[in-house]
């Protein structure tokens, strides 16, 4: 494999995510070229020195393609598409959230073909990916992680290598189940906190001060003060990760109370019609069933993701 400042990277997908990573890797100087099936969504990232491409099969034509779609069919649709042709890159890194199996299945998909592969999770949101402080778990071949991890580290904070096979799938499974679960309880003691006759903002105030704070709780800290719920990630992408964590509990004989509990009250949230914000209007919900009215509070509040 040639030096990774060699390498040319393809890039599939610019959603809200694919496109900040994408041009975290164009600013850092990489030959990068990009494709999104809405071609207009991709093209600001010229502007950083990007090409856009018309076609997946030029794609086919780097050395290492990153993948960040919505889900497991996205994510077979635009890899059918690469592979069509005689052209193959190198390595397909997949940096979705999809499950074992899908991933699995691309696994031995791309060793036909001849295609090393390498899956890469992402814990962040935009805001974070432009604060430099997302990371990645990755799995595959221990040489795949060496060629590609220059890349993984321009893109964030860091990335842990966690073994061969799926297993980073399992690790960020794991990771969105703890999302869920500490949203909830965080929104059940801000509401406690709130209906005791507390301000939002004193008590998370306190909270990030103390132990049990991090750098959760400090970020998602204004949305719940002041009701501030853009989308950073949806209920039904929440709801579709708790589902992979109670499969994989079910597979692995793990018991998941507290994930199976947490994913009933998301599905009422989305229910109830709370579905086209950020997954912390959860808060709401909490309070509507505490019998208590959540007023923003417009007060202030540090996300610490200051770099």
């Amino acid at each position: 494999m040639p030096t990774p400042t060699e390498l040319k990277l393809g890039w599939i997908g610019t959603g809200r995510m694919g496109f900040e990573m994408a041009a975290r890797l164009a600013k850092g100087g990489c030959d990068i070229a990009v494709w999104n099936r809405t071609r207009v969504k991709a093209e600001p990232l010229a502007q950083y020195g990007a090409k856009i491409a018309d076609s997946l099969a030029e794609l086919a034509r780097r050395d290492l393609v990153f993948c960040m779609v919505s889900t497991w069919d996205d994510v077979k649709d635009v890899m059918a598409k690469l592979l069509a042709g005689p052209a193959k890159p190198r390595m397909v890194i997949e940096c979705s959230s999809i499950s074992l199996e899908g991933s699995a299945e691309l696994r031995a998909l791309l060793k036909h073909k001849g295609v090393e592969y390498l899956a890469a999770p992402v814990s962040g949101n935009a805001k974070v990916i432009k604060a430099g402080k997302l990371t990645i778990v990755a799995s595959g071949p221990k040489q795949a992680y060496d060629a590609a991890r220059p890349f993984l580290e321009l893109l964030g904070s860091g990335s842990s290598y966690v073994g061969d096979g799926e297993l980073s799938r399992i690790a960020k499974i794991c990771h969105n189940v703890m999302l869920a679960v500490v949203i909830q309880n965080l929104c059940e003691i801000t509401v406690l906190a709130e209906k005791a006759g507390m301000p939002r903002h004193a008590f998370l105030d306190f909270l990030n001060k103390s132990v049990m704070g991090s750098m959760f709780t400090r970020y998602k800290t204004p949305a719940l003060v002041n009701l501030d719920f853009h989308v950073t990630f949806t209920p039904q992408l929440l709801r579709k990760d708790l589902d992979l964590g109670l499969d994989a509990g079910r597979r692995f004989g793990v018991p998941m109370p507290l994930t199976s509990i947490t994913r009933d009250l998301l599905q009422q949230m989305i229910g109830q019609g709370m579905s086209e914000e950020d997954f912390s209007t959860l808060l709401v919900m909490q309070a509507r069933n505490s019998g208590l009215e959540v007023k923003p509070e417009n007060v202030q509040m540090g996300d610490g993701l200051s770099s």
